[in-house]
C-alpha cells in the first residue's frame, strides 16, 4: 500500500482523502482490512442540516494526523493494517428510504471484500443500514455507542420510523444487535420525557451517562465496556455531540455539559481488546463548525483511534497485514 508521505510531498498538494491513504471505489477495495468510506446524508435530521458535508470536512483536516499511535505501545497503523479510502456511498438527498438503500449496498460490498467497513458521516441514521449489511455476515452485534443521546426514540413527526433519533431501537427490533451485550456512554442533559433514559434500559442497553462516565475514569469505563461486551463482534458508533460543544461546535446536536476533546479520546484509548467489525464517526457539521475546523479534525482524531484499536488487536494476535 502506497502512502504520501507527508514528510517528502506537503499535507496541501493532492486531493485530499482520509490521511492521504489511496483512493479506491467500494468495489475496488477488496484485500484492505479497513475501508474507510464516506456516508454524506443528513436526510434523517430533525433539526440542523449539513453533517451531508462531513465526510470530506473529516478527510481534509485528517492530513493533520500521523500513522503512530503512542498511547497503544507505538503501533504503526498503516504498516500493521490494509487501509484505503474507498469513496462514498451514494445517497439520495430527502429520500430517506431510499438513501439507507444505498449506504446498505455500499457497505454490504464492502464486507463481502472481507472489509471491516468505517463510515464517516453524516448524521446519525445511516448507522441503521451500516448495521443491516454488518449482521448479515456477522449477526447480532454488541454496540458500542457514544452519544449524548440514545437515539432509542420510536418516531418522530407524522409516526416516521426512520431519523437519526431512532436508529438503535429499531436494530434491536430487527435483530441487528444484541442489546444485552450493548453499552451506551455519554448520556446527558434536558429530555423529551422522562423515559428518554429508561427506553434504551428498557431495550436491554447498559446506559452510561457523562457524569457516570467522568467519575468512573477511563480505566473503569474501559473494563466495563470489556465486561459488557466480551468476545461478541462489535460495531462502535461515536456521535461527535457527545463531546462538549466547546471542544466540538460542529454537530448536528449539540449538548452542553460534556466531556473534552481530551477526556472523550482517553475513554477512547481505554477501550479493551473487541473483535471489532465495523463502526462510524457521525454527526460531524461543518456549517457550524469553528476557525480551525474543530470538530472535523477531532472526528479525524477518533477514526484514527479507532484503527489503532483494530491494529493493536491484530498485533496482539499475532496476524500479519495482507500484501496488496
Amino acid at each position: 500500500m502506497t502512502i504520501v508521505d507527508s514528510l517528502a510531498v506537503p499535507r496541501f498538494v493532492g486531493v485530499p482523502t482520509f490521511m492521504r491513504l489511496p483512493l479506491t471505489t467500494l468495489e475496488g477495495a477488496a484485500g484492505a482490512d479497513i475501508a474507510i468510506f464516506g456516508i454524506p446524508s443528513d436526510s434523517g435530521a430533525p433539526y440542523r442540516t449539513g453533517a451531508r458535508f462531513g465526510p470530506n470536512a473529516i478527510r481534509a483536516q485528517s492530513v493533520m494526523l500521523r500513522p503512530v499511535n503512542p498511547y497503544r505501545g507505538n503501533v504503526h497503523v498503516f504498516e500493521t493494517l490494509q487501509v484505503v479510502d474507498a469513496g462514498d456511498s451514494a445517497v439520495v438527498p430527502g429520500y430517506q428510504i431510499e438513501t439507507m438503500s444505498h449506504i446498505e449496498q455500499a457497505t454490504s460490498a464492502l464486507v463481502e471484500n472481507g472489509c471491516i467497513p468505517l463510515g464517516l458521516g453524516g448524521d446519525h441514521s445511516i448507522s441503521l443500514p451500516e448495521l443491516r449489511a454488518l449482521a448479515k455476515r456477522h449477526g447480532p452485534m454488541a454496540l458500542v455507542h457514544f452519544d449524548a443521546h440514545t437515539d432509542t426514540w420510536d418516531r418522530y413527526f407524522d409516526d416516521l420510523p426512520y431519523s437519526a433519533g431512532t436508529p438503535f431501537r429499531r436494530a434491536v427490533e430487527e435483530g441487528l444487535i444484541d442489546a444485552g451485550r450493548s453499552i451506551q456512554i455519554g448520556m446527558r442533559g434536558s429530555l423529551f420525557r422522562t423515559t428518554d433514559l429508561t427506553q434504551s434500559l428498557d431495550l436491554g442497553f447498559d446506559v452510561v451517562t457523562t457524569d457516570e462516565a467522568l467519575n468512573l475514569g477511563p480505566p473503569a469505563l474501559g473494563r466495563r465496556i470489556a465486561d459488557r461486551v466480551g468476545r461478541t463482534p462489535a460495531f462502535i458508533s461515536f456521535d461527535l455531540d457527545v463531546v462538549d460543544p466547546a471542544s466540538a461546535p460542529g454537530v448536528q446536536t449539540p449538548e452542553a455539559g460534556g466531556p473534552s476533546a481530551r477526556d472523550v479520546l482517553t475513554w477512547l484509548r481505554a477501550l479493551p481488546s473487541l473483535d471489532l467489525v465495523g463502526a462510524d464517526v457521525v454527526e460531524t457539521n461543518p456549517l457550524f463548525d469553528g476557525p480551525g475546523q474543530v470538530t472535523a479534525l477531532l472526528a479525524a482524531t477518533v477514526a484514527l483511534e479507532i484503527l489503532a484499536l483494530v491494529a493493536t488487536e491484530r498485533t496482539s494476535a499475532g496476524d500479519r497485514p495482507r500484501q496488496r
